[in-house]
């Protein structure tokens, strides 16, 4: 039979608190105690007899036998030791109860609601101004107002977190209760005895004894009945009841910081608290939305709130545990796109987990959940979009839903959506646009809708889906982008047939004046379509074509037979000529002579024959080989309208004479003369023999080099042609015949063996030798002419050795010095002196010569 106690325990409180106790409360029908003291473990081994204990029987509420034991609950006695008598102190300087809401206050005792008269209550100074401050009262929930007049003591020793004894009051303006009649307690003075230690007892409990099927944690506070078992003896606690979860610190993360407050979301459950910034114990300009914290949660208004709030190492808090496995689903329920900001708030708030993955874990059919923030990319998802992901379990509630959520490349062929190609024509920051296959408009579209990682450029050929725009329902955007390789993309499809018909019309080109001084006047007139007929399964047809439609530099002309394909345009049906080919012309094709004048890439221009001015011609238009072709060379070719109506040579052919005369130039180009009046330069023939014959003109285009410049009496070799428009014959392939000898060279420049002109030597400079060589007097040379037109002498340039001459071969002695060294003795006064005037020097630099001197009889020579 079960026996209650009843009773109050007092004790001196030792030096450290008491590893664990009970309290029993006397106004209480049932003991009131902790299940473990949140102080640790008593460091005091000695065991001291009870002093004072009191039990008094009486029938408990239900009496049960007791199982055995596997929990405990501590019942501490408290005692002091002192062999000594001494004046018994105040009850809240030595003793208190075992209440361990009693043991923050050092035992004073108060009425908690401070409503009696004269009733002193304690508390710690909390926020203390010039002339009032708050007390934070330790019996209960409360922050009351004081005046430093209420005050009792030197107002400069009180400091925050002093504790202070005061009476409740109530402001006769507001009618709120304030603290009145301060008082400041003294730290407690410890007894002189010395305390040797304490004796614990403790009570078993099983989880059957806990009502409620309630959770205990070390430190709560809890009420119970006690009974004895009558075989036994043994003490043990039963209908245990929990009064007071014991204070613990929590952990969470930061989710939103406003201007003096924010919210933290728990890691224990699944729910927000509010915390108020003064209760941030560190850098408040480092707080930010992410970071991991500590925090204890309290009661203020009703409302629990985080206080005491610290940081923690980043990572520490976790809510969730993400699957290494990754598994394949199927997109049942997507996220709705809303317009507005409130239906978004209204639709996170109600289920912030709106999308739907049907997959198959487990052999077992199960439906996740996912949110937002769960996709890898922001990739617009659609029902039946087949994807892959990973499985998130979250600690709190055990709730399982799908994240990194990722779309499969196969997933186009589950859904019904209708795809579209195009090419990216423009791109600004962070947005683009396409130009459609099927559609006339430009598709916006956003980057982040692009599958691929890789980065888009202009060109690009892509297939998307149209969705409607949620901003606005009469536009369109593009989604879920794809890359496509280059030459998927096509938008119109031309025949394979070949037709053939003739041009009624042609086409021109339009006609821009680049001089205008607005672009939009700059076009003076437009481009026209041609007409080409034909004939198909017997049905004669016509089709339009345009000059940017050609296979090459010719225009086609009217009555032209030509050879062409159909285009037709996907988006529109239109149809064209494409890839037109001239199969035969119906105009008169008359052959002009001329002179290569330019060559360049791809193309060259042709002098005409009179030199008055210079035809365009492509080399797919030239017959024969393009090596062979130089400047000068005498060609054949026909005249054509290319686009534009710009003339153009067609079918270019080579012409030269094939004998090679010699000749002297007795009037150079003009180019060459500038005092003359005639443009062309003219030849004197020179026979064999030498004897003058006939003078022929020539042009720069006559010339092999167009870089030389022909000086009057130079001697050439060339060739002749004729011009068939006025039946001359000019000299063409005009090489000079320059070849001298070296004369001298000075430090910089020399004089070459070779008259032009009234001069017998012709100057050069050494930075015209080619190859940077050093010439010596008798090297064979080539060079060109050119002619100061300031001093009006001329001088060579382009100077090219051809070979080097003879080497000079070092000179004997004279006979008469060797004789005159052999008589000269040391002696003689009359020989002659030597005298230095410069040391020698090595080709290395140094002094001297590097064989050793010998000595050398007078007169003997080696």
């Amino acid at each position: 039979m079960g026996s209650p106690w009843k009773g109050f325990v007092e004790f001196t409180l030792p030096t450290s608190p008491p590893a664990a106790f009970i309290s029993a409360d006397l106004s209480s029908t049932s003991p009131i105690g902790l299940s473990l003291s949140p102080y640790g473990r008593s460091c005091f081994p000695v065991p001291i007899p009870l002093l004072d204990m009191e039990r008094v029987h009486s029938e408990p509420p239900l009496a049960r036998n007791t199982a055995p034991s596997t929990s405990a609950v501590a019942i501490p006695r408290s005692f002091s030791v002192s062999h000594k008598k001494h004046k018994r102190t105040p009850l809240y300087q030595r003793s208190m109860s075992f209440d361990p809401g009693m043991l923050h206050n050092n035992g004073h005792t108060a009425f908690a609601n401070g409503t009696a008269a004269g009733i002193r209550e304690t508390g710690v100074v909390e926020k203390l101004l010039t002339s009032y401050g708050f007390i934070q009262c330790s019996e209960r929930q409360a922050r009351l107002f004081f005046h430093c007049s209420q005050y009792n003591g030197n107002l400069q020793e009180l400091k925050i977190g002093d504790d202070v004894e005061f009476e409740v009051s109530s402001d006769r303006r507001t009618g709120k209760p304030i603290a009145v009649k301060l008082l400041k307690i003294k730290p407690e003075v410890l007894p002189e005895e010395r305390i040797s230690g304490q004796e614990v007892f403790y009570l078993t409990y099983t989880p059957d004894d806990i009502e409620g099927n309630m959770h205990l944690d070390t430190g709560d506070k809890v009420s119970f009945y006690m009974e004895t078992n009558k075989h036994t003896g043994a003490v043990s606690a039963h209908n245990i009841v929990l009064v007071k979860k014991k204070q613990m610190r929590c952990q969470g993360v930061v989710c939103a910081t406003k201007e003096a407050f924010g919210f933290i979301e728990r890691a224990d459950v699944v729910k927000e608290i509010f915390f108020h910034y003064s209760e941030f114990k560190g850098d408040l300009e480092a707080l930010q939305a992410g970071d991991d914290v500590e925090f204890t949660i309290k009661e203020r208004n009703g409302k629990e709130v985080a206080t005491d709030v610290r940081l923690l190492a980043q990572g520490t808090v976790i809510f969730e545990d993400i699957s290494i496995e990754q598994f394949e689903g199927t997109v049942v329920k997507v996220i709705p796109k809303v317009p507005t900001k409130n239906q978004v708030r209204n639709l996170r708030d109600n289920d912030p987990l709106p999308g739907r993955i049907c997959a198959r874990i487990s052999f077992t059919d199960k439906e996740l959940l996912f949110g937002e923030k769960d996709t890898k990319s922001k990739v617009t998802l659609l029902e039946g979009d087949h994807v892959q992901f990973n499985i998130s379990t979250d600690r709190r509630d055990k709730l399982e839903r799908a994240t990194n959520i990722d779309i499969l490349p196969d997933t186009f062929h589950f859904t019904k959506e209708s795809r579209e190609m195009g090419v990216i024509a423009a791109m600004r920051d962070g947005f683009g646009f396409i130009k459609c296959v099927d559609r006339d408009a430009r598709m916006f579209f956003h980057f982040s809708e692009v599958l691929e990682e890789g980065q888009l450029h202009i060109s690009d050929e892509v297939e998307f889906t149209v969705v409607p725009d949620m901003l606005s329902a009469q536009r369109n955007h593009a989604v879920r982008i794809k890359k496509l390789p280059k030459g998927t993309v096509s938008f119109h499809t031309q025949s394979e047939q070949r037709f053939v018909g003739v041009v009624e019309k042609e086409a021109t080109a339009a006609i821009t004046n680049n001089k205008s001084a607005s672009p939009s006047k700059a076009k003076e007139k437009e481009a026209e379509e041609g007409v080409i007929s034909y004939e198909d399964c017997g049905v004669k047809l016509t089709v339009s074509y345009h000059v940017k439609d050609l296979e090459g530099a010719t225009q086609p002309q009217a009555g032209d037979k030509v050879e062409f394909s159909i285009n037709e345009v996907k988006r529109t049906g239109q149809q064209s000529a494409v890839t037109i080919k001239i199969l035969n012309r119906t105009v008169n094709t008359k052959r002009l002579l001329g002179y290569i004048a330019t060559l360049k890439d791809n193309f060259g221009f042709i002098e005409t024959a009179n030199h008055d001015q210079e035809i365009f011609f492509h080399y797919s238009e030239l017959c024969g080989d393009l090596e062979n072709l130089e400047l000068g060379d005498t060609v054949e070719y026909t005249l054509s309208k290319g686009k534009g109506n710009k003339v153009s040579a067609e079918k270019v052919t080579k012409d030269v004479g094939e004998t090679v005369m010699l000749g002297k130039v007795v009037r150079p180009l003009r180019s060459v003369d500038p005092s003359q009046t005639e443009y062309q330069g003219l030849i004197e023939l020179l026979e064999e023999d030498g004897t003058k014959c006939q003078n022929y003109s020539f042009g720069i285009v006559g010339m092999a080099n167009k870089a030389d410049c022909l000086q009057k009496g130079e001697m050439v070799k060339f060739q002749l042609c004729t011009v068939a428009q006025t039946g001359q014959k000019m000299a063409c392939n005009v090489v000079p015949q320059r070849k001298a000898l070296v004369e001298c060279v000075k430090d910089q420049f020399g004089f070459i063996t070779y008259e032009v002109g009234e001069s017998k030597k012709l100057f050069f400079h050494v930075k015209e030798v080619h190859d940077g060589l050093e010439l010596q007097t008798g090297d064979e040379v080539e060079f060109s002419v050119i002619l100061n037109q300031r001093t009006g002498k001329c001088s060579a340039c382009n100077v090219r050795r051809v070979s080097e001459g003879p080497k000079p071969v070092a000179t004997p002695r004279p006979d008469r010095l060797v004789n005159r060294l052999k008589s000269i003795t040391l002696d003689d006064a009359s020989a002659p002196r030597l005298v230095i005037v410069r040391q020698p020097r090595g080709p290395d630099n140094s002094k001297g010569f590097n064989m050793e001197r010998k000595t050398r009889q007078p007169g003997v020579i080696d």
